[in-house]
């Protein structure tokens, strides 16, 4: 019996910064990040993130399950967890040359395409908010950033790991698509 073997996927440079959520939640949106080509996470503490302390081994059993599943030969880097004001304190030392795409609910609805296909060859990371979404006070302070693109996920309010999984799909097709030679 011959066992087909795939070629393997580049991997991204694809940083994904999110609020941590409750278990089975957080279970399902490490394995589908990882599914989708993330190569860093990093959990963020908002004002409204309702987990305060993540463990990290079951993130990183999460995140080996699916690899394994999905035959994935590099694996996602865990960062500590860090406070939002921290992360954009610190941007321009850490990750001067990176674009933050902010999976932002109160943007009204409309079409994400042109904001990403503009950031084709471009590092970037993405931000999904907490449970109950971002403050005021830090989505302020996120579009006060020049390296910060919000975009719109459409005009529903999605649960935080459909966001992901919906912004990370938007991200795979538009910037990294594979273009025919």
């Amino acid at each position: 019996m011959h066992k087909l073997v795939s070629e393997q996927p580049k991997s991204n440079d694809l940083w994904y910064f999110f609020a941590p959520l409750k278990k089975s939640r957080l279970d399902y949106m490490v394995q589908k990040a990882t599914e989708m080509g993330v190569g860093t996470m990093q959990p963020v503490i908002t004002q409204y993130t309702q987990v305060k302390r993540l463990k990290n081994e079951r993130i990183n059993a999460n995140i080996i399950e699916a690899v394994e599943q999905c035959e994935i030969l590099s694996i996602p880097k865990i960062k500590q967890e860090i406070t939002l004001k921290s992360l954009i304190g610190n941007w321009q030392k850490t990750h001067s040359n990176r674009k933050l795409i902010l999976a932002d609910e109160a943007m009204s609805a409309a079409s994400p395409i042109v904001t990403l296909q503009a950031l084709r060859g471009e590092k970037i990371a993405l931000l999904i908010g907490p449970e109950g979404g971002f403050s005021d006070e830090e989505l302020s302070l996120l579009h006060k950033q020049d390296f910060v693109m919000p975009i719109s996920l459409g005009s529903r309010i999605l649960r935080a790991d459909t966001a992901a999984v919906a912004a990370l799909a938007l991200i795979q097709s538009i910037i990294f698509e594979i273009h025919p030679s």
